[in-house]
């Protein structure tokens, strides 16, 4: 049993007896919340469980997936685990400290997993109608948009920095790459739609940066669809992706931002709003890049007046 203890020292969360069941006492280790640390309380035992507790002697998991931060995120962590699967209990835990007032209040960010993997849902169905193709989606994960795309005849290419993402994204008939956004990426500056879904608006952790960087991307005249916060936020963060088992990832900079602060960036960057709007709860914007203004025609040179001229050329004098 797991108690915690009035008595634990401040550098200890929670305390194990060290009874003679080694082999339970991982079950009860892979249960203490992330953060934590164990207390032993040797009681005599001599069959190991005691260093089982102080990790010298712990026991791969039986899925072989050890609870280590991977050298990248998004790659060999319970995101990538949790999309081959399809589904599982996924989210973001803050590590930085932050003014925000929802700070306390949200201490993890969910990951809506399942709603990925998923076909595309009425509110993704209203972000497809507004795409003119080339499309890039940019953080496409399992790639919903990227296959839909592809069944209703627009040309579309997904980019993920997860090869898990990128593997799904193409069984299921959508083309992607593995790449980040800030890398050299296909047909820069000529992409029609870009596309910002499911809080892809913090990758990187600047906004300014993001939005500055998709610019070069979309071709003139061509638009950005994103999808914000739900309510007016404007946060700069650092999170790891866990899952409800406390197994995690590298940390990573990461940023929320609503409506209001998506706009003061975008007329920052050089975007113009052309729309917004809200389905299934989930607040949408769009912005184009302006077409650069046509030069001005150079005005036409006066036309000599040759009257004069002519006359003083054979042989009559000009008038006066």
């Amino acid at each position: 049993m797991i108690e915690t203890s009035p008595s634990t020292p401040a550098r200890d969360d929670v305390v194990l007896p060290c009874l003679d069941e080694a082999e339970a006492l991982p079950w009860a280790l892979d249960r203490i919340p992330a953060g934590r640390r164990p207390n032993v309380v040797d009681s005599g035992s001599t069959d190991g469980s005691a260093d089982l507790v102080m990790g010298r002697r712990r026991p791969a998991p039986a899925d072989g997936f050890e609870p280590v931060e991977p050298g990248e995120p998004w790659t060999d962590d319970p995101y990538a685990h949790a999309l081959r699967a399809g589904r599982g209990l996924l989210f973001l835990r803050r590590l930085s400290s932050t003014d925000h007032p929802d700070a306390l209040r949200e201490a993890v960010l969910p990951l809506d997993v399942e709603r990925w993997c998923a076909p595309p849902d009425t509110a993704d169905t209203s972000v497809l109608s507004r795409c003119t193709g080339p499309v890039l989606d940019v953080g496409c994960g399992p790639g919903r948009l990227v296959a839909a795309l592809a069944v209703r005849g627009v040309p579309a290419l997904g980019v993920d920095v997860s090869p898990a993402a990128v593997a799904r994204t193409r069984r299921y008939g959508g083309a992607a790459v593995r790449r980040s956004v800030f890398e050299r990426l296909p047909g820069e500056g000529r992409w029609g739609t870009v596309l910002l879904m499911d809080g892809n608006v913090g990758i990187g952790g600047d906004p300014f940066a993001l939005l500055t960087r998709l610019r070069e991307l979309v071709a003139p005249g061509g638009r950005l669809l994103a999808e914000v916060a739900p309510h007016d936020v404007d946060e700069r963060l650092t999170v790891r992706v866990e899952d409800g088992q406390g197994r995690h990832g590298r940390p990573f900079p990461w940023a929320r931002i609503g409506i209001t602060a998506l706009l003061y960036a975008a007329d920052a960057t050089g975007w113009v709003p052309t729309g917004r709007w809200t389905a299934d709860g989930r607040p949408f914007l769009e912005l184009h890049r302006p077409k650069p203004k046509p030069k001005p025609k150079p005005k036409p040179k006066p036309k000599p007046r040759h009257g004069n001229a002519h006359a003083t050329a054979i042989g009559r004098p000009a008038h006066p």
